[in-house]
């Protein structure tokens, strides 16, 4: 056995340093690692050979890529090829837009740890629609509420939590709670940065669909982006304009939608009713689930543990009485710790939540990107989120004031505008979201978001669904909460603490 590190990501300044020093290095590129693990498929050599040789012969390498990926299709070896991007200085608005990519790896400037300044972007549309001034007016009042807010709400959290307030360790605990809960009034103009960490193969799809973007602070950054990997790695940067699909399928799927929905009596067809019977004003609904999920679950685990086909599996589990599926199912747990990911087979049970959630808790809960979400725009019909906090300290009417100037802006902006009125509004502002996931992925959200440490808004949603969700399946989320609640769940389902404890923070 032989293993060898082949490569990893450096800092452009060491790369820079490199071929300063020696200009003739011509092979310091991503595209001699895709066009290397390219020929192992075909060539007997050596991985580390076919790199060796990769590396001396780069201009035979990129046309050994575009080959391979343009004629042939085999995408995935652009896979190989991997970059990092310090993105600074974009919207809040435009940072939603390049996290939607799953596959990518994002770190984001937090507003809960990091106390904002007076930041932000004037869009091109708003500048072009002649609304600067209202639109800039709009965002100073803001601002000011926000720092105003800061200054209010960090003496109340030391007021409130002696215990933490007495331990200097503990104090950014409690400052952070201030500028999280601030937050909530400023702008999605707000200016931040991400590091994004993003495979050739990712790498080109984003650049291809945000290609198809309306917005020109998007289009502006793609073009950056585009524009530097292009630069190093030429031949695995192919399929990057935009398509008609990118750019035309939602605007076309609106207008159909329109069409056929047109003059439909939503409450004498039975739409209404259907939808107050689901709890039309629970922001946190479960509107499909796995039907069985428990049952499906045992059957699983019964195809993984024996030889017996799915079928017959699934005959056994429905057979099973209830003592012997949570015996069964307790096995599944037995040996888990608080970091550790459910079995896999958790994955083959599903639940969809409909939720209404504000801006905030939407930038924490998309960072979940192997679970299946889809969003409507912003709605001012669904309100605002208060933190209770503002209300705590007699500022609910300061902020609601600077919400309805918000809310008055933003409508003589969408008068004027076809694009980028959304700038204007606030964290608090909500949308609804379909959040499809399957048992597994809610294990994880649920020990990462119903934590002590976690945003307290994510943290009341993301109760509530692992509440629902246990209703419906409760063998599946036995062991489901938070993982500073871990061994109390535990102790409780098997009679003694687990071996490990989560870290004290």
């Amino acid at each position: 056995m032989k293993v060898i590190l082949a490569g990893y990501n450096l800092d452009t300044s060491v790369i820079n340093e490199l071929k300063k020093n020696n200009p003739s290095l011509q092979n310091v590129t991503p595209e001699t690692m895709s066009a290397a693990y390219a020929r192992i498929s075909r060539d007997p050599r050596s991985v580390d050979v076919l790199r060796a040789v990769a590396r001396s012969e780069v201009e035979k390498a990129r046309r050994s890529n575009e080959n391979i990926i343009f004629k042939m299709g085999h995408h995935s070896v652009a896979e190989h090829a991997v970059f990092n991007f310090d993105i600074i200085g974009i919207s809040r608005l435009a940072i939603e837009e390049i996290e939607k990519f799953r596959l990518c790896s994002y770190t984001e400037k937090s507003q809960r740890y990091v106390k904002l300044e007076d930041d932000f972007l004037i869009p091109e549309e708003i500048k072009q629609a002649g609304k600067k001034d209202s639109f800039c007016a709009t965002i100073k009042s803001q601002n000011t509420l926000y720092h105003g807010l800061y200054k209010k709400l960090k003496p109340y959290f030391f007021e409130n939590f002696p215990d933490l307030a007495g331990n200097p360790k503990k104090h950014s605990i409690l400052t952070g709670w201030a500028k999280e809960d601030a937050r909530y009034c400023v702008s999605l103009a707000t200016l931040g940065q991400l590091g994004m960490t993003a495979n050739a193969r990712n790498l080109e799809f984003l650049i291809r669909r945000l290609a198809s973007k309306d917005l020109e602070e998007i289009r502006n950054l793609n073009q950056k982006i585009y524009a530097r990997a292009k630069k190093v790695a030429p031949s695995i940067m192919l399929f990057t304009e935009a398509s008609d699909y990118d750019s035309k399928t939602y605007k076309n799927l609106e207008e159909t939608a329109k069409a056929i929905t047109l003059g439909l009596d939503k409450h004498k067809n039975g739409v209404g009713k259907r939808r107050r019977d689901r709890g039309e004003h629970e922001p946190v609904r479960l509107v499909d689930h796995t039907v069985d999920g428990d049952t499906k679950l045992v059957a699983t685990l019964l195809h993984t543990s024996t030889k017996d086909p799915y079928e017959e599996c699934l005959t056994m589990a429905e057979a099973l009485k209830a003592p012997q599926r949570k015996e069964l199912c307790k096995t599944a747990f037995e040996h888990m710790e608080f970091f550790d990911g459910v079995l896999r087979e958790f994955e083959h049970v599903d639940l969809t939540f409909a939720l209404e959630i504000s801006a905030t808790c939407f930038a924490q809960l998309k960072r979940h990107r192997m679970a299946t979400l889809t969003a409507q725009p912003y709605n001012l019909n669904l309100g605002v989120t208060v933190p209770p906090s503002i209300r705590e300290i007699g500022a609910e009417k300061d902020f609601l004031d600077v919400i309805d100037r918000t809310e008055d802006c933003y409508k003589t902006l969408v008068d004027s505008l076809s694009m980028g009125a959304e700038y204007i509004l606030t964290n608090a502002h909500r949308r609804r979201v379909l959040f499809k996931v399957n048992a597994r992925e809610l294990y994880h959200i649920s020990r990462l978001r119903e934590d002590t440490t976690a945003q307290w808004d994510i943290r009341h949603v993301v109760s509530r669904m692992s509440q629902k969700a246990k209703e419906v399946m409760p063998l599946t989320f036995l062991l489901i909460g938070a993982k500073d609640s871990y061994p109390e769940l535990y102790k409780k389902l098997f009679s003694k603490p687990p071996k490990f404890d989560p870290p004290k923070l």
